[in-house]
């Protein structure tokens, strides 16, 4: 880690200020970090991860996130998908752009239909954080957060990650302020995973991967923009919406379900799933996720502190961006759609807007207060 020390010799009347170099990237502009089995590589540019490598039954590195290999192209993308970043202050939707604190109705940008989705277009994905720690094993970003930078988003928030690897385990922990007055503050890894890499030359697409979620049997039912309408439902054993009732169940478990094909709305144009499940019951330090692939034999278990994650199996990716160097093979290059999966730990999805679920308070955050965020993905093989 970099440093400020004093050296005060002896006999010495003037004190010395010794500064250690502070941390800088390789040459490819990525901050990396790594751990036996693992190496993480991350940019300023939305306290982002670029590339993780992990074990595959082989023994092989494999690179299991999404991304970029040109580090400055993240800003130029049209679309933004949001890769591996933190969106903040307050991440997923604000339904019709706006909300409410002691009686005040507060305005939000509309970027996503009707709604605001991860505070608009000035999100914190969008900001340069600074980086102001780094180890071998870790690597500290921060961001200042001026008021009204994204709009309708009041008073000055500070935010910070830490991201560490060790023993087979990225570690995530965001801490927030906000010092001046009531705030929306949610935040989350906003994660897109592939654990094949893009390299099975039999399956482009998610389906074969599977997904666990134990404690998750609930879900908030949203409207076809994916917005919660304020139900919460249960998912019966081996429907659409189970990845609760059994272990092994692949994530296109319930392709030949007719509803399937628009089961995450957009006019019935979005295929599998990009909704809100509840985390019921799960004890301390629990897995609450899991995901595996047969062909590479990766798994990644997710532990966390928050009550919920989302789940998008990528419908909206097009084909058009590219894979980076290190996934696909030779007839598959780009990021075809329903071909990864993010999963965002986060609190309940417009639960601002939602005072029946009873967690306003745990998304609003003013003076005095420290918000905090906790997960962690440990990989391993079948």
């Amino acid at each position: 880690m970099w440093y400020f020390t004093t050296v005060v010799p002896l006999l010495a009347v003037v004190v010395t200020s010794v500064v250690a170099k502070p941390p800088s990237p390789g040459e490819d502009g990525k901050y990396t970090i790594s751990s036996s089995g693992i190496k993480a590589q991350f940019i300023p540019y939305g306290a982002t991860l670029t590339n993780l490598f992990v074990k595959d039954k082989k023994g092989q590195d494999v690179d299991v996130v999404l991304g970029y290999d040109d580090v400055g192209y993240y800003p130029k993308d049209p679309g933004h998908p949001v890769y591996n970043s933190i969106p903040g202050r307050y991440a997923n939707r604000i339904g019709k752009g706006k909300y409410t604190i002691d009686g005040t109705t507060y305005i939000t940008q509309l970027n996503d239909g009707d709604n605001t989705l991860h505070s608009g277009t000035n999100n914190w994905s969008y900001r340069v954080w600074n980086v102001t720690a780094a180890t071998e094993d870790s690597i500290t970003f921060e961001v200042r957060d001026a008021s009204n930078s994204s709009q309708g988003m009041l008073g000055l928030v500070n935010g910070r990650v830490t991201y560490s690897v060790g023993n087979g385990t990225w570690k995530i922990k965001m801490e927030a302020t906000s010092p001046e007055t009531k705030s929306p503050l949610m935040l989350t890894q906003h994660t897109y995973f592939n654990l094949d890499a893009y390299k099975n030359p039999d399956q482009l697409k998610i389906w074969n991967h599977t997904l666990y979620m134990p404690y998750s049997k609930r879900y908030l039912v949203a409207d076809d923009g994916a917005l919660p309408t304020g139900e919460i439902a249960t998912a019966a054993p081996d429907s659409i919406n189970d990845f609760a009732s059994r272990s092994g169940l692949f994530l296109g478990h319930a392709r030949n379900d007719p509803k399937f094909a628009g089961n995450c709305g957009g006019g019935g144009a979005c295929e599998g799933y990009n909704g809100y499940w509840l985390i019921d019951g799960a004890p301390k330090d629990a897995v609450v996720v899991s995901i595996t692939s047969a062909f590479s034999g990766i798994t990644a278990d997710l532990r966390t502190d928050q009550p919920g994650v989302v789940v998008y199996s990528c419908n909206w990716m097009d084909g058009t961006a590219s894979l980076k160097k290190t996934q696909g093979t030779g007839a598959n290059r780009k990021v075809v759609r329903s071909s990864c999966i993010a999963i965002e730990a986060q609190d309940y999805a417009d639960g601002i807007n939602h005072p029946e679920w009873g967690r306003v308070d745990k998304q609003i955050t003013g003076p005095g207060q420290n918000y905090s965020w906790e997960s962690s993905w440990t990989f391993g093989k079948l």
